[in-house]
């Protein structure tokens, strides 16, 4: 009887993997080279260290006293609300900011606190290069909200001092992580759910 009903489990299970009634996942491209999707979570050692760099990048910024009047990821900042295309384009500018802000700091004394999260980032912008999009037509710019997105980062460094651009960076760095990262791991899978 045990037999049986391994048997039959056995060959229901076999049967609902070959007719893809169970979901499966889908990179974000079929570009050659483009693995993002092995980003959709980081594993806990990983986040822990992104932990403490947060923390001791909240306590430098505590210790400067920082004022600023502007973020420069505003609250609507969910790359849901962009077409799956542009979602690696606008990453791939978060992480080019954060990388820049980051680096700056290698020398000071956080230096070693940030070398695992820097290496992390890293990796990921540049496996997000191989998904970009390739370069639009001369003349063809975004338009609309990424456009409006990319010009914010563009302009933050002429703009805002280097310890609010440090903060902007610092407070947005777990929403890089959980949120825009992930959806762009994910693909089309990642769609804007809508309020009850």
């Amino acid at each position: 009887m045990a037999t049986t009903w391994f048997l039959m489990l056995l060959t229901l299970g076999l049967g609902l993997a070959t007719t893809s009634l169970v979901p499966t996942s889908k990179p974000i491209t079929t570009k050659r080279g483009c693995y993002i999707h092995r980003f959709r979570s980081l594993p806990p050692r990983e986040l822990e260290a992104f932990k403490k760099a947060k923390d001791a990048l909240e306590e430098r910024l505590m210790r400067n006293r920082w004022n600023c009047n502007t973020s420069l990821f505003p609250k609507d900042w969910n790359l849901r609300l962009l077409q799956v295309w542009e979602r690696p384009v606008a990453l791939e500018a978060e992480l080019t900011l954060v990388l820049k802000v980051l680096e700056n700091l290698t020398e000071s004394p956080l230096g070693p606190v940030l070398d695992q999260p820097l290496s992390t980032l890293s990796q990921i912008h540049s496996q997000l290069q191989a998904c970009l999009p390739a370069q639009p037509k001369a003349g063809i710019r975004p338009r609309g909200r990424l456009h409006h997105w990319l010009h914010r980062l563009q302009e933050a460094p002429k703009k805002e001092t280097a310890d609010c651009i440090l903060a902007s960076v610092t407070f947005h760095l777990f929403h890089l992580l959980l949120q825009d990262l992930k959806c762009v791991a994910s693909g089309d899978q990642c769609v804007l759910r809508p309020r009850p």
